[in-house]
């Protein structure tokens, strides 16, 4: 754990900054797998941590194995393509990082089954299919997941360059080829190579994904600053997770509205306000009445 987020690189960042009211909520930052590409490792990276995180809040994952020392057992992993790394517990076992994962999901499977979590939209059996498939997968034949993970996607690149090329592991050209893997532009990037040759399963489309970048979900408060920012950009002098600011023409002062409440601002919760104010003075005049 640790405060800093560049430099050195916790697994869990802890700074004070729940983006919400901090008397109701706080924000636990996992860091740790930033440069994921593969649309399929970010959907399991962020569902089975939602659907732990969950279990745990419903009291439904007792017994956990408990890592010694996660900071020197994630870099054994990290470095274990072969998947055969035994990380020492805090009781003394060993047990394989599939090992581990089978652990969770078996517990997870059976709080869903339980009622323990919420599966009622489907995303919960999504996640848990997809788990043990591709875990399942691994302890079979991991490159064969070239095709929708990125690190044997990248070994698979790594292997074929160095083979072509009879270079030794340690050789420079290896080095950017690894970093060009996770190059965000599309025109330089090798993972979206692999993405446009049919070589990389994708989860949405190129145009879900511009799509979502114009209208966030709409049971989330994202959705009423992005509807805002959408009607009355002209007016809008600062937008935060937890507050709009707006610059009211004929007004003194700036005209704050708080949004540091993550339940509320979603298109049930303040549709039809927005709907009624023609511009943004009159969404302001709506949303707080006394100014």
């Amino acid at each position: 754990m640790g405060l800093e987020t560049t430099v050195k690189r916790p697994i869990i960042n802890t700074r004070d900054e729940p983006h919400a009211d901090p008397a109701m909520h706080r924000r636990f930052h996992v860091i740790v797998g930033d440069a994921n590409m593969s649309q399929l490792a970010s959907f399991l990276k962020l569902g089975t941590t939602s659907l732990v995180l969950g279990a745990i809040e419903a009291g439904g994952l007792d017994g956990l194995p408990e890592i010694a020392d996660p900071v020197r057992e994630i870099q054994e992993v990290s470095h274990d393509h072969l998947l055969q790394h035994r990380i020492r517990l805090s009781d003394g076992r060993r047990m394989t990082a599939l090992e581990i994962q089978d652990y969770y999901l078996e517990a997870i499977t059976a709080a869903i089954e339980a009622g323990g979590l919420d599966s009622s939209d489907g995303g919960a059996e999504q996640v848990v299919h997809e788990w043990g498939r591709v875990l399942n997968i691994l302890g079979d034949d991991p490159l064969s997941l070239a095709g929708e993970l990125d690190w044997p996607a990248k070994l698979n690149l790594l292997e074929g360059y160095r083979r072509r090329g009879n270079l030794d592991w340690d050789d420079p050209k290896l080095a950017l080829i690894d970093l060009q893997y996770h190059d965000i532009r599309p025109e330089k990037g090798l993972y979206h190579t692999l993405v446009t040759s049919g070589r990389m399963r994708t989860l949405v489309t190129d145009e879900q994904a511009e799509e979502a970048v114009l209208r966030p979900p709409e049971d989330t408060r994202a959705w009423f600053r992005g509807e805002c920012l959408r009607r009355f950009a002209d007016s809008i002098f600062a937008a935060s997770w937890d507050s709009i600011v707006f610059d009211i023409a004929g007004r003194d002062a700036l005209q704050r509205i708080a949004t540091s409440d993550p339940l509320k601002g979603t298109k049930q919760h303040v549709g039809a306000v927005l709907d009624r104010s023609k511009d943004a003075a009159a969404l302001v005049d709506a949303l707080q009445p006394e100014s």
